[in-house]
């Protein structure tokens, strides 16, 4: 049992917000942070295909966020794995 009814409150409200704000700025970095070539703002524009219900098939850039996502996560999983290889501690 928590002293502070209050502090049951300040939890939840930040997680709701922390992962609002997150949802946010993820949103931003997959609308607007592409990995950049030359050709990036034509693929954009370009329509490749066309389907039912009006939905269209572009080639557009890979996201910059998505990139940053997986490598944090290879990089993550790589020490995780060695860390616990060298200290010693079974998984």
């Amino acid at each position: 049992m928590r002293f502070y009814e209050l502090l049951n409150f300040q939890h939840v409200m930040g997680y709701l917000f922390g992962g609002w704000i997150f949802m946010v700025v993820f949103g931003l970095g997959l609308a607007y942070g592409h990995f950049r070539s030359k050709d990036a703002d034509q693929r954009m524009n370009t329509i490749t295909g066309r389907y039912a219900d009006g939905i269209e098939e572009r080639n557009a850039p890979y996201p910059l966020v998505m990139i940053l996502i997986i490598a944090g996560a290879v990089t993550w999983g790589f020490f995780y794995i060695l860390m616990h290889g060298l200290l010693g501690v079974k998984i």
